[in-house]
């Protein structure tokens, strides 16, 4: 029987600061199905997902010196690169040229198929957090994480004054900190 090695936050940063390429490969193993179910969330992709997720691993072994445990926790840092990475993908000019040319039926299918998600445990946990808070909130959330939506784009949106939208917003982030801290 094969013994699967497990590290804590601290022992995953000090391996991968050390450029250990088995502490890579277990955070590669554990952490991709979520951060790929950022990355599809917002790409609404699945055929660009897999190449941003390997440009997010590049990232995340690059710019690892700047990961700064006393503002948050590794996945939570890493989280935000899926992210960004995936909405400056989203926001580029090729991508954009390549949704325009992109065959209309394929598109239909894309957008009313099931996402095919590898989810994790913390996906999974994440998106049970999500439905706690209100429909109003989750949409206010969607828009800004995953979407990439700035407050100003949220408030055209949802046709909503701009000050509601971040009073509705700051009251969604208390929420999700109090379900969090339970």
């Amino acid at each position: 029987m094969e013994h699967t090695a497990t590290y804590t936050e601290a022992e995953l940063v000090q391996g991968l600061k050390a450029r250990d390429q088995k502490v890579f490969g277990y955070l590669y193993d554990h952490y991709s199905p979520a951060l790929y179910g950022v990355i599809v969330k917002v790409l609404n992709d699945n055929s660009s997902a897999g190449d941003v997720l390997q440009d997010v691993f590049l990232k995340i072994w690059r710019y690892l010196d700047s990961y700064d445990e006393r503002k948050g926790r590794l996945f939570t840092w890493m989280l935000n690169i899926a992210r960004n990475t995936a909405i400056d993908i989203l926001r580029s000019k090729s991508h954009k040229l390549d949704q325009k040319i992109q065959n209309i039926t394929d598109a239909v299918h894309s957008i009313n198929g099931p996402l095919a998600v590898h989810q994790s445990t913390d996906y999974v946990g994440f998106s049970r957090i999500l439905e706690k808070l209100t429909k109003e909130q989750r949409t206010l959330i969607d828009l800004a994480y995953y979407k990439g939506c700035t407050q100003e784009e949220i408030s055209r949106v949802l046709d909503i004054p701009l000050g509601t939208v971040k009073t509705r917003m700051r009251n969604a982030i208390i929420q999700l900190r109090t379900i969090l801290n339970k």
